[in-house]
């Protein structure tokens, strides 16, 4: 299986080729989840600016989580606004660890689409290699004719996660702090899913990149994860859980994304919280 990632140097080649692909800068981040004027002020040649809260996410009941998966029709119209053709091959971009990029690179893959790359160091990656930024926006003319399909594999609810501990590997990939609950920016309680191991998704990179699949899959063994152990994994939002699919990908890892993640799971009563640093050792109702 081609990986998942391409490299600068490699995506500078393959615009210059006959057949380009289409390109995505999906700049978001907590603290500034507007990433337009950024793109505006330069972006990857030919990329087009993706709304990661709008069309990577849908609007919905805050009991739902803070980003929850938008219904297959309002993905195939962004992904057609986007430019995206049957058979393209599509690279997803952003400007912080690829947090971002790997949401369009989940959900367009488990959409149905064959050939989906992240760019390796993102846009930080791409101005080492003194390689050329565009300014203004891009509308791809005529729009994509692209058809996606249900997003159903891969993916898990919260009443599966919730039994997930019982038969597999539950991870938690938020910051340890989060996971402990000493501190909760975001959510109304702090802690994690009781059964859940800690293994924060920056551990998979090293100065902006990914990690060798060896040292990867050394990070996952570390939390627990052998052979026939089913593996899921949760965040905040259902962002970064993305971003661990991704390296468990490089890995040759499966891993069940839960998009409602802790902002779902800490505002649904009746369910339990685990505080501190172990799975299930100190648990508090919802």
């Amino acid at each position: 299986m081609a990986s998942p990632l391409i490299s600068p140097t490699e995506l500078a080649d393959l615009i210059r080729s006959g057949t380009p692909p289409r390109i995505l800068d999906v700049r978001w981040r907590l603290d500034q989840p507007e990433g337009r004027p950024a793109y505006l002020d330069g972006h990857l040649p030919g990329a087009v600016y993706v709304d990661l809260d709008h069309e990577l996410a849908r609007r919905g009941d805050p009991r739902e989580g803070r980003h929850p998966l938008p219904p297959r029709e309002q993905l195939e119209a962004a992904a057609r606004r986007w430019g995206i053709r049957g058979g393209d091959t599509v690279v997803a971009y952003d400007d912080v660890h690829s947090v971002a990029a790997a949401r369009a690179w989940w959900m367009l893959t488990r959409s149905g689409l064959a050939d989906v790359r992240v760019l390796d160091g993102g846009l930080r990656g791409w101005l080492a290699e003194r390689l050329p930024l565009e300014t203004g926006d891009v509308l791809p003319r005529p729009p994509g004719d692209v058809v996606l399909d249900e997003i159903t594999e891969g993916v898990a609810d919260i009443d599966g996660v919730e039994e997930w501990p019982d038969h597999g590997l539950l991870l938690d990939v938020r910051a340890p702090e989060r996971y402990r609950g000493d501190a909760e920016p975001l959510d109304p309680v702090g802690g994690h899913i009781p059964g859940a191991v800690n293994l924060p998704t920056t551990v998979h990179l090293t100065a902006g990149t990914f990690r060798s699949p060896d040292e990867i899959r050394a990070e996952f063994a570390a939390a627990g994860v052998v052979d026939g152990v089913s593996v899921a994994a949760y965040c905040g939002s259902g962002i970064a859980a993305t971003h661990t699919a991704l390296a468990g990908a490089l890995a040759g890892i499966d891993v069940v994304v839960y998009p409602g993640s802790w902002s779902q799971w800490s505002r649904s009563r009746g369910r339990l919280a685990a505080v501190g640093p172990a799975p299930s050792l100190d648990v508090i109702p919802l």
